[in-house]
């Protein structure tokens, strides 16, 4: 982890000494997210990002952009469990909150249109598990079951209406394994989101 936060500094520091121009944004949208690995079961649900951005021009084609976001995630996931002989519906609620911090290698295909790639970092700042059987519910605090750090790659692309207003479609791949303390037991982060952004 140090390896990649080392990397994700000099990329930064080289790409501001050599930008040609810096813009700062803030943006916002929805996620689509949900829990892949060995949880069973699991669909997704829907949460919201929120954040800044900054797009370092190194050429008219090509930019750095880094952003730091607050992020909802989670996912639902049912299951049963058996009680007295009795067998029971039980739908658990995952909801994370996360910092993510990417940084995006942006190229301008077309004027207006770009795709991008690059690695992201997330920070966990919280994990509730919401738990409803025979419609009564009970919510625990869960982060200690969850590692603190994530770590993936996103995929995306964004298209600018004006020099200002922008909007982005992008997948977020979680490659960590997010389950604490548990060897044989994996799970990660999978993430859609659709965000509106503008730039200062």
């Amino acid at each position: 982890m140090k390896k990649i936060m080392f990397t994700v500094t000099a990329v930064m520091a080289f790409a501001f000494s050599n930008a040609q121009e810096v813009k700062f944004g803030v943006k916002a949208g929805v996620n689509l997210t949900t829990l892949t690995g060995d949880i069973e079961e699991a669909s997704s649900k829907v949460g919201f990002h929120v954040g800044g951005f900054a797009e370092i021009k190194l050429s008219d084609k090509f930019s750095i952009q880094p952003e730091v976001l607050y992020s909802t995630q989670g996912a639902k996931e049912k299951g049963e469990f058996e009680f007295n002989g009795d067998v029971y519906d039980v739908e658990m609620n995952y909801k994370l909150a996360y910092i993510n911090v990417p940084v995006l290698a942006k190229y301008y295909v077309a004027e207006k249109f770009s795709l991008e790639a690059g690695p992201q970092i997330g920070f966990l700042v919280s994990a509730k598990g919401k738990a409803t059987v025979l419609g009564n519910s009970e919510e625990d605090d869960i982060k200690d079951g969850f590692e603190s750090i994530d770590f993936g790659v996103d995929f995306g692309a964004g298209y600018d209406f004006t020099e200002n207003l922008s909007v982005g479609l992008r997948y977020n791949l979680g490659l960590a394994n997010l389950a604490k303390d548990a060897e044989d037991y994996k799970i990660n982060n999978s993430v859609f989101s659709l965000s509106v952004g503008y730039k200062f």
